[in-house]
């Protein structure tokens, strides 16, 4: 296991940091320029690697939807995770509050950062007070301007510095592939397209310029080529988790569910505690008529994070597919009780589970409750599809039958609308 120190002051995680770091040569990094280094370790074996402040290597600062993933922490991190033999060891010290800002994933522990320990500075430090204020120095070359270009607030300043990267040293791959994020923030899609392609004839076989390749393909509804370039990423980098997962998304568009499947597995092997990609593993397990896995991993879902409403919805509709009705009906209850802005979709469909469980007064008062509150034409295709689900319902349950004036009014509305 390698160490993330958290807890105390800055110089209280430093103290407990040089104490750990005494058994072996030790290559000190930079927190700010890392995510804008070439990932390189010397020799000899073994091998102790020190990052402190580790929270200054993910930048958040682009708006937009819009970041690099140069600074997304399970990017970095694993790609300097790669390069470690059996015997090297990682300490990285960083200020919680800053993390759980910037990086949540980093105590979520995902991906690479599953292979860290969690130390509480305050337990090991000697020296209760002690204290050390964090210089932030201006760096030289590429990588300091970058640093700043993605410290700024303003994206006018971010796209300013990147050119200034890239005048500096127009044969850097980093620098083109940090000036097209920077314009695609700004929504200049052909600049941000040129710089691509610049990065990836500088560097045709890094991962991270064919990923943000393929997400600015995604933007121009380009869903082949966004599949194709997030394809070259994975074949780069097997254990880019996000490049996996991207895939898979991608193949699930272009109706590859098998091929998608496939994909998601391969990002969850890299990133086993991902409620997303668990996510999307049991929608698509469904999808392919495997309802055991199916709800495995929805469970799964749910137990990484029971905040997250879509897990139970999902799991609901698994469920409810397989005619376990009262299963599905806990689900559909527990999404909607948690859920905060009680998705309308979602509350149409727990009426139908409702149905399915003969209750016509509750499935009467959620669908009307949910379904008049939608927009007209969400309005029509949620009674639509109300009224499809409730029509199977009726054909294969006769037990149902007696309930069937909830089919008719549902008719009635559609007609209205014709």
């Amino acid at each position: 296991m390698h160490q993330l120190i958290l807890g105390g002051t800055r110089g209280q995680r430093l103290q407990v940091a040089r104490a750990a770091g005494i058994t072996a040569p030790i290559l000190t990094l930079d927190a700010l320029t890392l995510p804008f280094t070439v990932p390189a370790l010397p020799q000899p074996h073994p091998r102790i690697i020190r990052i402190d402040d580790i929270e200054h290597a993910f930048p958040d600062a682009q708006t937009g939807g819009t970041r690099l993933v140069l600074t997304q922490s399970t990017y970095v991190m694993q790609k300097w995770i790669d390069l470690l033999d059996g015997g090297d060891h990682m300490i990285v010290t960083a200020d919680r509050a800053a993390l759980e800002r910037c990086a949540p994933e980093v105590l979520q522990r995902r991906g690479p950062w599953g292979s860290f320990e969690i130390v509480d500075a305050t337990k090991l430090s000697t020296t209760a007070d002690t204290e050390e204020s964090s210089v932030v120095e201006s760096v030289p070359g590429v990588e300091g301007l970058l640093a700043r270009a993605f410290a700024a607030r303003d994206h006018t300043e971010r796209l300013h510095l990147c050119h200034e990267a890239v005048s500096l040293d127009p044969d850097s791959a980093v620098a083109h592939l940090a000036l097209a994020s920077a314009y695609r923030e700004t929504r200049d899609g052909a600049s941000a397209r040129a710089a691509l392609d610049r990065a990836l004839a500088l560097a045709p076989d890094w991962e991270a310029a064919h990923y943000e390749s393929a997400k600015l393909w995604l933007v121009y509804d380009d869903t082949e080529r966004a599949r194709d370039a997030f394809q070259r990423a994975a074949d780069c980098m097997p254990t880019f988790s996000a490049a996996f997962s991207n895939l898979g998304a991608t193949l699930g568009e272009l109706d590859e569910p098998a091929a998608a499947l496939r994909a998601f597995r391969q990002a969850l092997a890299h990133d086993p505690r991902s409620f997303t990609i668990l996510n999307n593993i049991g929608v698509v397990c469904r999808e392919l008529g495997r309802p055991d896995e199916s709800e495995a991993a929805l469970r799964r879902v749910i137990a990484i994070n029971p905040a997250f409403v879509f897990g139970y919805y999902n799991l609901g509709h698994t469920l409810f597919l397989g005619g376990r009705f009262a299963d599905a009906l806990a689900a559909y209850e527990e999404g909607q009780q948690r859920d905060p802005e009680k998705n309308c979709r979602q509350g149409c469909r727990l009426a139908v589970v409702r149905f399915a469980n003969g209750d016509a007064a509750g499935a009467e008062r959620d669908l009307w409750r949910c379904a008049n509150t939608a927009p007209p034409d969400e309005r029509e295709d949620l009674l639509l599809e109300a009224y499809e689900i409730v029509h199977a319902l009726l054909s294969q349950h006769a037990a149902l039958s007696a309930h069937r004036p909830f089919l008719d009014r549902i008719g009635a509305e559609i007609a209205k609308s014709e």
